[in-house]
């Protein structure tokens, strides 16, 4: 389902002629809501750079909302996987900026930085695996929710909609337990299928009756 296929579709079930604004709001709240309720591989990026050598902090990407991981490479092109602490950890545990290695752990400084303890004492390259809203279906006129899982992103666009119009609560709660449904398929997907190791932990299987 792309973008014009979604408006027509929220305007038929709802039969009102909302405003654009509004088709858009109600769409993008649906997205947000879904994107935060299901960890799906659409939602991840990845991202390198290069540390400075004596500089403990490291800019996150414009778009970055959450950390997945944050890898140093060494020279030998090994990972070595940071640990996440608070700040005030790696600030006694490496008070000075001589405090100077092969990073082993990072701390979310504010919205743009990073903190590394200790210091880079090398320009290592990073990889970073991170959280991320993709672009809306609004804009980009097709997804990969909308063309995956279109369910799931109409029923919570018509959730945004009659709620906004204040409507029948029997026809609401119809709206909230497809898109119950929907989601508990999409968490079916994206929390089990796309996370699991198929060789470790078997595939998924459900118990005949």
């Amino acid at each position: 389902m792309n973008y014009t296929q979604l408006v027509a579709e929220i305007k038929s079930y709802v039969e009102n002629d909302f405003t654009t604004d509004d088709i858009n709001t109600f769409i993008r709240q649906a997205e947000q809501r879904i994107y935060n309720t299901v960890q799906l591989p659409a939602i991840r990026k990845n991202s390198t750079g290069t540390l400075t050598l004596g500089n403990k902090y490291l800019s996150t990407p414009t778009d970055w909302l959450a950390t997945f991981s944050l890898a140093v490479i060494d020279g030998l092109g090994e990972f070595h996987y940071l640990l996440n602490k608070d700040v005030n950890f790696i600030r006694a545990a490496y008070p000075q900026p001589t405090d100077q290695g092969l990073p082993e752990y990072y701390a979310i400084f504010d919205q743009d930085t990073f903190i590394l303890g200790p210091t880079p004492d090398v320009a290592y390259s990073v990889e970073l695996h991170y959280y991320y809203y993709p672009e809306s279906i609004v804009t980009a006129s097709t997804t990969w929710l909308g063309s995956n899982f279109d369910s799931v992103l109409l029923y919570g666009a018509l959730l945004e909609a009659y709620t906004f119009m204040k409507g029948e609560q029997d026809v609401l709660g119809q709206y909230q337990k497809r898109y119950d449904d929907a989601m508990g398929l999409l968490k079916m997907l994206g929390d089990g299928k796309d996370r699991q190791d198929a060789y470790r932990s078997g595939q998924v299987r459900y118990p005949v009756q």
